[in-house]
């Protein structure tokens, strides 16, 4: 290779591995000069013969960047309402790509595709690659729920389909899914789940067909469209036969078989403290002033492991299930109600099986001992959040039964506990938001009658200070054993991510002197503090939030950026998740079998697989929770098509601004129905601006909307925002301006009419699961 074709191969490597990044000379001289010497003009030459070869592109003032024409990458298909979609690719960093409605090969939404690049990215007029699918990998979407709508006798017997499907997803919904006469027989209006065995083609674009494998119910049965939520989302509801039998031999005591090698607790005042309506009570805890001056902390943790053993069918549908599923008015649970509200649940006055967590903690929030064993307890009190407030509240009276009395010493010393704790970890840099819960009150039918918020108190965040104390310590202990174990895990945010989020908030006048490529957890606390009770607190933190990744399981001790926790688990919540179980079982065969190869070798085969299933069962079922939610919310609005609401812009998109009402109801103004002038989207501000009156919305500013729609099948809330006036502005502007500037604006945004473009902060509403998600 001649000195020329290494500098050619060089500047060439350097783009290839930097696809996204634009050079000038200068930054190439520096780059390459480290590896290789070469004269200036040698350079400028590889250059000019890359940019004539089409290699890359050049902005015309001295910037380039690789052209990524003709390439093939491999990415997920994100169908638009409309024909076109994008195609995420599996690169985080890379840009979508965007696939014009001629060139998507019939993929569906969620399908895996290989895509070649058509036109690469331009950075310097801001339109991203666009591509052609050339394969489509793997089917996205193999079962769904729609609606069945049979066929006449004579069009079946002509067809062979007894009917047909359309979806409610709005991105699959133009479909006809028609239904083979050789599964399930639906009848009219029934909500039924199909498996599709034939997907749109050149002779069929718009036309699939599929089985029947299960009737949910007529549509207008009570709890059916939840229930079709679940099944689209393959929460898996019903029980083997196996599992349920071997659930039903486990006796629904504690036997004295049971009790061998473990401590008797059963003489300490540990109590349960959840909301109103729990039913399986996992964690139960004890605090106990010692003599020094410290604190001694019991977590006491279910032992469902003992119950559930590695292998049976139990353990294997519930590593299928992966957890559960808390749904407005019900839970799908990972166990069955034998042993989760059963033998399992740590039930007032009754001797259960649990692993204990012992902490010693000074005054200052150091832990200075600790231990963790087996152990058989007897809850002293089933106590509630709203009851314990009631009793730590000094400007209210103790709730009435006796056993807050009695506890409520303890009760003072937890309070106190919990904020030595809080402190601790706040000076450590956790992040923490607070915002109001969100719970849909419905009625027997289903019917959404009201949404409660409630703000979280001392009992709470004193629950979530003692699991937090726990996991970590648990986490700590077997990482310093080194052995195989599984960590619930929180990575540092992306150089990139977090240089964009610096130079938002630096906007807002926030002097930001952290490295974005070595960011510390306290580095974003402050910009939280500063911000805390300003205007610009709800965009702050919801452009925080869009920067930070997302929580998984690893068996890497990889640490919590949010909790600013160097070794975290999940421990405290066997009965509702699989990855505590998992722990669980872990530490018993420690303790039981020691730290030999075998044993070692055995859980770092599991835990890769472990990991992976917990991690995708969460999101799952996040993802039905929000569709219930959204639904339900949706609901309770359709009757309100109308009215005027306050509410605060909750987020802003290119296609227009989603906006929150008081009772965490979000819903959007689409910009089309801003039509009071042109608005310009700033992606950098994430404002909305007029260009001719210079009117602007930004994330956080209070507004006045009207509800305009409220589609319950299509889980959407329109607004506008009202204007008493607008009337007498619409008549004097004249109609045919009007469609004229609708019109002009709609082809100048490609992305006007795709609603899930947008970025929201979602409300949980579950309060006692908030600790233990994290």
């Amino acid at each position: 290779m001649t000195q020329n074709e290494r500098l050619l191969a060089g500047v060439y490597e350097n783009f290839r591995h930097n696809p996204q990044a634009q050079f000038d000379v200068d930054e190439l001289e520096r780059n390459l000069s480290r590896d290789q010497r070469f004269e200036f003009s040698e350079l400028v030459k590889a250059l000019t013969f890359l940019e004539h070869e089409k290699k890359i592109i050049t902005d015309g003032k001295g910037k380039y960047q690789l052209n990524q024409e003709n390439i093939v990458v491999e990415g997920v298909f994100k169908a638009n309402d409309k024909g076109f979609g994008f195609v995420k690719l599996d690169d985080e960093q890379a840009e979508d790509v965007f696939i014009d409605k001629h060139n998507t090969q019939f993929a569906i939404d969620g399908d895996r595709v290989q895509v070649k690049i058509v036109a690469g990215a331009n950075p310097w007029n801001g339109k991203g690659p666009e591509g052609k699918v050339e394969k489509i990998v793997e089917r996205g979407v193999e079962t769904l729920v729609g609606e069945f709508h049979p066929y006449s006798d004579e069009t079946a017997q002509k067809s062979g389909f007894i009917g047909y499907v359309t979806s409610e997803n709005r991105k699959l919904k133009k479909y006809k899914i028609n239904i083979a006469d050789t599964g399930v027989k639906p009848q009219m209006g029934d909500m039924i789940q199909i498996s599709i065995k034939k997907y749109p083609d050149e002779d069929n674009p718009e036309e699939m067909q599929a089985v029947a494998l299960q009737t949910i119910g007529n549509k207008n049965d009570p709890g059916v469209d939840i229930m079709s939520i679940v099944v689209d989302n393959d929460i898996r509801t019903e029980w083997p036969k196996e599992a349920m039998d071997q659930a039903n031999s486990i006796p629904d005591h504690v036997t004295p078989e049971d009790k061998k090698g473990r401590v008797d607790i059963t003489d300490q005042p540990a109590v349960t403290i959840d909301g109103d309506d729990s039913k399986d009570f996992d964690d139960a805890v004890v605090v106990e002033k010692l003599p020094n001056g410290n604190y001694k902390l019991g977590v006491h943790i279910a032992d469902v492991s003992h119950y559930v053993k590695e292998g049976t069918p139990l353990d294997k549908e519930a590593f299928a299930r992966g957890n559960s599923t808390y749904l407005v008015d019900r839970v799908i649970p990972m166990l069955p109600f034998r042993l989760s509200n059963g033998i399992c649940s740590l039930n007032e006055g009754v001797e259960r099986l649990v692993l204990s967590c012992d902490m010693e903690i000074t005054p200052e929030g150091k832990r200075v001992g600790y231990k963790i064993y087996p152990s058989v307890m007897k809850s002293h009190g089933r106590l509630t959040y709203n009851k314990v407030n009631q009793t730590l509240d000094p400007n209210r009276d103790d709730p009435e039964e006796e056993k807050y009395h009695k506890l409520k010493p303890m009760l003072e010393d937890m309070a106190e506990l919990h904020n030595i704790l809080y402190k601790n970890r706040h000076k450590r840099g956790a992040i923490d938001f607070e915002e109001p819960e969100a719970k849909i009150i419905v009625d027997d039918k289903g019917k959404p009658t009201d949404i409660v918020l409630h703000e979280r108190g001392t009992a709470e965040k004193m629950i979530e200070s003692f699991m937090l104390m726990a996991n970590e310590t648990v986490a700590e202990d077997y990482y310093k054993k080194n052995l195989p174990f599984l960590y619930r895990v929180h990575e540092t945010p992306d150089q990139e991510k977090m240089q964009s989020f610096f130079e938002f908030v630096s906007a807002f006048g926030l002097n930001v002197k952290a490295d974005p490529s070595d960011v510390k957890p306290k580095d974003l606390q402050k910009i939280v503090s500063k911000t805390e009770g300003t205007p610009e607190e709800a965009v702050v933190q919801m452009m925080m939030l869009r920067s930070l990744k997302q929580a998984h399981y690893s068996p890497d001790p990889l640490g919590h950026f949010g909790l600013a926790a160097e070794y975290y688990t999940h421990f405290t919540s066997p009965i509702r998740r699989y990855s505590d179980l998992m722990v669980h079982r872990m530490i018993h065969q420690y303790a039981d079998q020691g730290h030999g190869k075998e044993v070692q070798a055995h859980f770092k085969s599991k835990l890769p697989e472990v990991a992976e299933q917990t991690s995708t069962q969460e999101r799952r079922s996040i993802d039905t929770e929000r569709s219930v939610n959204d639904l339900k919310m949706t609901e309770f609005m359709a009757d309100k098509v109308g009215q005027t609401f306050d509410a605060i812009v909750s987020s802003v998109i290119s296609f227009g601004m989603f906006i929150q009402l008081p009772n965490t109801v979000e819903g959007l103004i689409h910009i089309s129905n801003l039509n009071d002038d042109y608005y310009n989207f700033d992606e950098k501000s994430l404002t909305l601006t007029g260009r001719n009156s210079h009117k602007q919305f930004k994330i956080g500013m209070p507004i006045k909307v009207k509800l305009i729609r409220a589609d319950v099948e299509q889980h959407q809330i329109d607004f506008e925002i009202y204007d008493p006036d607008a009337p007498k502005k619409a008549q004097s502007r004249g109609n045919r301006g009007k469609r004229s500037f609708n019109k002009k604006r709609r082809s100048n945004n490609r992305f006007s009419n795709n609603r899930n473009n947008g970025f929201t902060i979602r409300k949980r509403t579950n309060a006692a699961a908030r600790a233990k998600r994290k």
